[in-house]
């Protein structure tokens, strides 16, 4: 279950890593770069590639809201090698209470859902 089903129905928009990294850098408003809708995850390889490319011309943080819990992350050895890795683990619970999540400052749908600065 994913409180974000609706996306996956969204017309697929493809963007090259360089493009989105240029739209970002050009945005004087944003100070952080959001990996989240559906599972971010489930394309490893195009994570990682994303976030080499943003940590050659940023460190702004980093957020990636995974549905994963954190031994559930194979790739957590790449990702603990770039700086400002923020992750938010757990996967949604309908009907659970929201928390409010000091680490992203935003309350989180789900009680089993926290975010750790993992670098």
């Amino acid at each position: 279950i994913c409180q974000n089903s609706p996306i996956a129905q969204s017309k697929i928009i493809n963007m090259s890593d360089e493009r989105i990294v240029k739209r970002y850098i050009k945005n004087k408003l944003t100070h952080a770069i959001v990996f989240g809708g559906l599972e971010p995850l489930l394309s490893p390889t195009d994570a990682i590639r994303l976030i080499h490319c943003f940590r050659q011309k940023t460190e702004d943080d980093i957020i990636i809201y995974t549905g994963y819990n954190e031994n559930e992350i194979q790739i957590m050895p790449y990702l603990t090698q770039y700086k400002n890795i923020i992750i938010k683990f757990g996967r949604y619970i309908p009907d659970q209470t929201p928390h409010f999540d000091e680490v992203l400052g935003v309350k989180l749908a789900s009680d089993n859902q926290i975010a750790k600065r993992i670098s």
